[in-house]
């Protein structure tokens, strides 16, 4: 099996479910410690040296040289993203949650709306699986004769635990190829707008 075949099956798997039903299944609601260490977290460089690895990892896959094996990217036709292999680097739980939350606070930033913020959590063979969902959509406002603006299509941002250790972490934009909508804006744009300083 290809590289690529090999990113496509880690998104393909979150979305199977087997079994098909949580165990549990809840909203994501951070309580006043992890909002505060997440805003201290924000100010330092570990978030700035997380943003910059990634988006340097991005140019060197478009330059159709060999990434970093902690990261791989999805490149199809209505869904471009990236998955980062957590469980080959150093970074700690927190760390990774408050970059997970981050990346949907960018998001939003940039014109969208949160849809849900979800965690699932999964009986596997071998491990318990929690999947933390941030699902984002474009703010639109629909006008008689006009087409809707994308933008980078809906987003889903997901941060993969077993047995409440990080395993991976992936964001994923999926576009419409319909006429009801214009063309959307490249993935490239997204991780300049996502790598950029906040306003």
């Amino acid at each position: 099996m290809s590289f690529w075949d090999q990113i496509a099956d880690i998104f393909r798997s979150a979305e199977a479910g087997t079994p098909a039903a949580p165990t549990i299944h809840e909203l994501i609601d951070r309580d006043d410690a992890d909002r505060q260490d997440y805003a201290r977290w924000k100010r330092t460089l570990g978030r700035r040296r997380l943003m910059d690895w990634l988006t340097d990892q991005y140019a060197v896959n478009r330059a159709g040289a060999r990434t970093d094996e902690a990261v791989g990217f999805l490149d199809t036709n209505s869904s471009k993203g990236f998955v980062i292999y957590f469980h080959r680097t150093n970074y700690g739980k927190a760390e990774i949650q408050h970059f997970f939350d981050y990346l949907k606070e960018r998001m939003l930033q940039l014109g969208y709306r949160s849809q849900i913020s979800d965690r699932r959590i999964f009986p596997r063979k071998d491990w318990v699986e929690t999947q933390e969902r941030h699902y984002v959509k474009p703010r639109n406002t629909y006008r008689e004769g006009s087409k809707l603006n994308q933008r980078f299509g809906n987003v889903m941002i997901e941060f993969e635990l077993r047995d409440d250790v990080p395993h991976n972490l992936r964001l994923r934009a999926t576009v419409y190829q319909d006429a009801q909508y214009e063309e959307a804006d490249s993935f490239a744009a997204l991780m300049m707008a996502l790598a950029a300083e906040e306003e």
